[in-house]
Formats: structure tokens, C-alpha cells, sequence
């Protein structure tokens, strides 16, 4: 693991209902109370996802829990927040998505010198067999390190 990085929420389903084609780091514009609530770990990424328009990539539906000592300062917590990207990066992310069946996942949030930042990625959706077959293969690879590491 990289040092000065600590990851604060991964989006553990992404990977199970997604194939995952190419991975980026965006940043994220928030407000003050929002990223002390972030580095306490208060983040939830289970219903998150990106919206791209042309312009501008967006976090919707990410919930970061309202910070306790902000009192009347604080943040909505489902709030859409702006994703820090180059041009070239949301063109080609806008690009992509107006594809069928691709879309923009989080994958995680994590800091970086301080710094709160989202990975990001382009993502196909699985269909039901896909997903038997991850399962499949998974349980099968387990057996084997099982097998493995009883005959030691």
C-alpha cells in the first residue's frame, strides 16, 4: 500500500455487479464539515454512483454522515458533489458512457496527502450467468488453496 494514502470506504459490490474496464482518481469538491466527517470514516458508498453530463462528472448518492460539532453548519448529506477532473477526462468518460451498458462506478474513497479523493471507473454491467460464473470459479479457487494448505 501506498504511503500517505488511507482508504475511508470501498464500494465492495462494484466488482461483483460490474466488469471493470479502466480505473481513474478524481477529486471531490466538498464542504468544510464534510471532510471531517470523512476522515472519521463516515462515508457509505452502496448506493453511489456518477452521473457525466458533457461539462461536469457528479458523486450522487453518496452518504457522508453530518458532522457532529458542525451544528448549524452542516452539510446535506446526500448532496450531489462535483468530481475534479481534466476536460479530456470527463470527454472521455462522456464519450464511453453514452455507449450501451457502460457506466461510471465508485470503486473507493480514500485520502491522499490530505486530500479526500475518489477512484473512479468505467464499468459494464454483469448479467445473472456472469455473476454465477465469479461465484463459480471464486468457490472453486478457494477449494484449492484449502487442498493446498492441508497437505502441508
Amino acid at each position: 500500500m501506498n504511503s500517505g494514502i488511507k482508504i475511508v470506504a470501498t464500494n465492495r459490490k462494484a466488482s461483483h455487479e460490474y466488469f471493470l474496464l479502466e480505473r481513474m482518481e478524481a477529486g471531490i469538491a466538498l464542504q468544510g464539515s464534510e471532510i471531517k466527517s470523512i476522515r472519521a470514516g463516515q462515508i457509505s458508498l452502496a448506493e453511489a454512483y456518477v452521473r457525466v453530463d458533457g461539462e461536469e462528472a457528479w458523486l450522487e448518492d453518496a452518504h457522508i454522515a453530518p458532522y457532529e460539532q458542525a451544528s448549524i453548519f452542516n452539510h446535506e448529506p446526500r448532496r450531489p458533489r462535483k468530481l475534479l477532473l481534466h476536460r479530456k477526462e470527463i470527454v472521455r468518460l462522456w464519450n464511453q458512457v453514452r455507449q450501451k451498458g457502460v457506466t461510471v462506478v465508485p470503486l473507493k474513497v480514500y485520502l491522499k496527502e490530505g486530500r479526500a479523493k475518489v477512484e473512479i471507473a468505467l464499468a459494464k454491467g454483469k448479467r445473472l450467468y456472469d455473476k454465477r460464473q465469479a461465484i463459480a470459479k471464486r468457490d472453486a479457487q478457494r477449494e484449492l488453496e484449502r487442498d493446498f494448505h492441508r497437505r502441508d
